[in-house]
């Protein structure tokens, strides 16, 4: 047996009204507003009815509370009869999509991602001749997502398309321009999407030893022992400043200069906006006193230039990828060392750190995720560490258990986390 429908809550322009059945017949309760607006019948047993008289309502007690005059019931209603058109819509959405950062905007890549898949639709729209807001629906977007399907794009794009028009009307309706027309009730299911492929030390140490034996790949090579150390995406790391490696101590700093003043050069936004640390390693660290200083950021692209991530992504696939693709098959209809891209180095890290023993939380903290969720994420076991594992362990006999090396490593590693957090890390290494 279905649920009973919750009391639906419809925004005019100027009260929040609750319908409800009484006897059979809709009501709308506008007593929660500021201004009491009462309580009224809407006279009809028919719900879409019902919602269609909401806007008449509300402005006619508007009228009678002082709130509007005459000539601006006049013009209101001159308002609410005109449509909102696709392009018009969307141009709002975007205006308050694009408002400044600390009221609640997105950020640059976000709005281009809305723009893109509002161009998309737009043409959509236009072919199935769907002119206003008001004409899209559930079925609507049903459509459209079939539209998609046929032009092969993946479940998780369709997802955020459809879930990006529904905000689209909500706004609308939210905002005044669209009066009388409820959200779009559309349920949309979520997959659970295929993970980057985690690479294998083997891997990682076959690119960097290609790099290495190549002068032309020697910033590449900084670039792979930078990102299998420190877990960084690509766009920390292609920021990241001289100014943020303190070698005394040991550390990165990365910092988020979202909420700083306007100074020179690009404010460096973190995906998390919380800024971190980690420690350097010692590969790591032998790398970076090879490098110049000369320049404001630490690694730089081909022509020493700056790093751009889709230069990287490009390089690695067409010098290092494709050549060791041979040396590194992969098995019939399964993921390998081909699929691997920049991500996967960030997978190495985590995995790197999980099977050594490394405690979740300083993972966590290293990463710059606030959920472990994400951290199980980005945890692969490959099939023969998870031997290697399970031969170690002793589940009976007097030694059962793990190690107490292990437990040392743990809960040493525990104990820096702990430290870093009070704001006292003078002595972690």
């Amino acid at each position: 047996m279905p649920r009973p429908r919750k009391n639906d809550v419809v925004h005019c322009s100027h009260f929040v009204w609750r319908l409800f059945l009484r006897d059979g017949v809709w009501y709308a309760d506008g007593r929660s507003n500021q201004a009491n607006a009462g309580k009224h019948s809407l006279g009809t047993k028919d719900r879409a009815a019902a919602i269609k008289s909401l806007p008449l309502l509300d402005r006619r007690r508007a009228e009678e509370l002082g709130m509007i005059s005459r000539v601006e019931v006049v013009a209101e209603q001159a308002r609410s009869s005109a449509t909102v058109s696709i392009t018009e819509g969307r141009k709002r959405f975007e205006s308050y999509a694009n408002r400044p950062r600390v009221t609640g905007g997105v950020a640059p890549s976000t709005a281009k991602r809305y723009r893109n898949s509002l161009d998309k639709f737009e043409v959509f729209a236009s072919q199935r001749q769907v002119a206003t807001w008001d004409e899209v629906t559930a079925q609507t977007l049903i459509d459209y997502s079939s539209d998609m399907t046929a032009n092969d794009y993946a479940y998780k794009t369709q997802r955020n398309e459809l879930t990006l028009l529904k905000q689209v009307v909500r706004l609308l309706i939210r905002s005044g321009h669209l009066v009388g027309k409820e959200p779009i009730q559309l349920q949309l299911r979520k997959a659970e999407s295929i993970p980057a492929y985690c690479w294998r030390a083997e891997e990682v140490t076959a690119m960097y030893e290609h790099c290495a034996g190549r002068p032309e790949l020697a910033w590449l090579r900084s670039v792979i022992i930078a990102l299998a150390c420190t877990g960084l995406r690509i766009s920390e790391l292609a920021s990241l400043r001289w100014t943020d490696i303190d070698f005394d101590r040991g550390m990165i700093l990365l910092t988020d200069e979202t909420g700083h003043a306007q100074g020179v050069g690009t404010k460096r936004r973190l995906k998390s906006g919380r800024s971190r640390s980690l420690p350097i390693h010692p590969h790591l660290m032998e790398e970076l006193r090879r490098i110049s200083r000369r320049e404001v950021t630490v690694f730089r692209g081909p022509r020493n230039g700056h790093l751009k991530p889709d230069t990287v992504r490009r390089v690695l696939v067409r010098e290092v990828i494709t050549p060791l693709a041979e040396r590194f098959p992969s098995l019939d209809g399964q993921r390998g060392f081909k699929d691997g891209r920049l991500h996967s180095f960030r997978h190495y890290f985590c995995s790197t750190c999980a099977v050594s023993g490394v405690a979740e939380r300083v993972v966590m903290d290293w990463l710059g995720h606030a959920e472990s969720d994400m951290i199980r994420t980005y945890f692969h076991l490959h099939d023969e560490t998870a031997r290697r594992t399970m031969h170690a362990l002793r589940f009976v006999g007097e030694n059962g258990g793990r190690s107490a090396d292990a437990k040392d490593v743990t809960l040493d590693m525990e104990e820096q986390s702990r430290t870093r957090a009070s704001g006292d890390d003078s002595n972690v290494p």
